[in-house]
């Protein structure tokens, strides 16, 4: 029996496997791969220690360091398919079918950004179009962007590209805004917002870039062109929280609801960290130093036999 078995291998995950070879708890990691949704991004500019990186450099980075470690057992190109409660601990089982059984659970699978599923979408990931305005905003700097979405989501990314972009076109599908008024009234006071309701987006279109994107006004049915550079889709996330989500406490968007000190869950033995809990800011440094936190945890409540 592991004491502690980390399942995902984003930031968070592999900050997790590092503090757990170092504190010699018997420890596993399951992932499917390595870099989480940092991955996706061109270039990330707010990694602390890096002026600029890749996703895919940083997730190179990440996988190099946990491998080097010498204290933690390191299973990828698998899924976990199943988490239950047993004596003593838990059982995890994989896509393959095999069985790993251990004292506690760290998860940091992270969430998942919801898609348009538009053409050209897929296409222009990373090359203009974006989920993550904190990350990506400085890229568009002098440009002209589109935000999908009038939620809160969506406004916090407009307010993040405000002083960044030359002007910003928020589109909503609803007929209204969804979200706080408060960041409404400084959003609809800047001159340089275009805020357009019953909004449908059509397509995403370009060259090796993004150059524009079509919607349908919903109310007229008549398609309307925007020249844009940038496309940030903001219109939530969703946490991969599905394969506990029947032994620990969710929030109504599914969010794991962790201690905010401890990062352990509703459940004695099961902690998590990063975008995948109701604690984070959705950053890649903050995933990881909640995962850090919850290992020193963790290993605490080995040692003391709390469990």
């Amino acid at each position: 029996m592991y004491d502690l078995i980390i399942i995902g291998g984003g930031p968070a995950g592999v900050a997790a496997g590092v503090y757990a070879s170092r504190k010699k708890l018997n420890a596993l990691l399951l992932t499917k791969d390595f870099g989480g949704q940092a991955i996706t991004s061109a270039k990330i500019e707010n990694f602390i220690g890096h002026i600029a990186i890749s996703g895919l450099e940083l997730a190179q980075v990440l996988e190099t360091q946990l491998r080097a470690q010498k204290h933690i057992v390191i299973t990828d190109g698998i899924t976990v398919e199943r988490v239950t409660k047993i004596d003593g601990g838990f059982s995890v089982v994989d896509s393959k079918g095999r069985v790993y059984d251990t004292k506690t659970i760290l998860v940091t699978l992270g969430s998942i950004y919801r898609h348009l599923n538009i053409p050209g979408e897929r296409a222009f990931s990373g090359k203009g179009v974006f989920y993550c305005a904190t990350c990506d905003a400085p890229l568009m700097q002098d440009k002209a962007v589109v935000v999908i979405g009038g939620g809160n989501s969506g406004l916090e990314a407009a307010r993040d590209l405000l002083p960044f972009a030359s002007h910003i076109t928020i589109l909503e599908f609803a007929p209204m805004l969804k979200g706080d008024m408060t960041t409404q009234e400084l959003l609809r006071s800047d001159p340089k917002i275009t805020i357009v309701t019953q909004a449908q987006t059509k397509e995403i279109v370009g060259d090796t870039f993004v150059r524009g994107l079509t919607y349908v006004d919903r109310t007229t049915n008549e398609e309307k062109n925007l020249a844009v550079e940038g496309v940030f889709v903001a219109i939530g996330m969703q946490p991969n929280s599905g394969i506990v989500s029947d032994l620990v406490d969710i929030t109504p968007n599914g969010n794991i609801i962790v201690d905010k000190t401890t990062f352990q869950s509703s459940l004695k033995g099961i902690w998590a960290a990063g975008d995948i809990t109701d604690a984070s800011y959705n950053q890649i440094n903050t995933a990881i130093g909640e995962a850090i936190k919850a290992v020193l945890n963790i290993s605490e409540a080995l040692a003391k036999k709390e469990l």
